[in-house]
């Protein structure tokens, strides 16, 4: 099972029974099927993702957030693999047409093979979207392990610097 650890941000997302989790981007998130789902800045390493809230975490709590390893290979299968096993399919079923053609086989092998990475990617997208749907491949939070501490999260001085300015100036 792949953990990460977070801070909810936020109760109660889509559905009741979930929570909005701010976490340290990993290797994990590229397998992940609610990867785009999570709102992130491209520039930072931090992720926010919707999660099944099963412990009853509140506003503030450094929590546990879980996905099956099963259905981390999956994803990872279906996004990385299959649609470099299709295009290796194409490109022989493409070498094979053009032979049997009596053309030169290499365009034909590389327009076939671009034409089956193309339909893999399109497959890859239907089933992402009904993955993402499906409770075993979304995240959950598993445990609550403790309390943040909500002042290191905000800045001392409302303007962004840590030091405040004495009012005497």
């Amino acid at each position: 099972m792949a953990t990460e650890e977070g801070i909810v941000i936020k109760a109660g997302g889509v559905a009741p029974q979930t929570a909005w989790v701010k976490t340290a981007q990993s290797s994990a998130c590229k397998a992940c099927s609610a990867r785009h789902s999570c709102n992130a800045d491209s520039r930072s390493k931090e992720r926010e993702v919707e999660a099944v809230n099963l412990v009853g975490a509140k506003v503030g709590d450094l929590i546990q957030i879980s996905i099956d390893s099963g259905a981390l290979l999956k994803t990872t299968f279906l996004l990385y693999i299959f649609p470099v096993i299709c295009m290796l399919i194409g490109g022989v079923a493409g070498h094979k047409v053009g032979v049997g053609m009596g053309i030169d086989p290499s365009p034909m092998s590389a327009l076939i093979a671009i034409l089956c990475f193309l339909g893999a990617m399109f497959i890859v997208r239907l089933r992402a979207g009904r993955m993402a749907l499906r409770m075993e491949y979304r995240p959950k939070i598993t445990r609550i392990i403790g309390r943040a501490d909500l002042e290191k999260l905000a800045p001392a001085n409302p303007d962004g610097c840590g030091n405040r300015i004495p009012n005497s100036i």
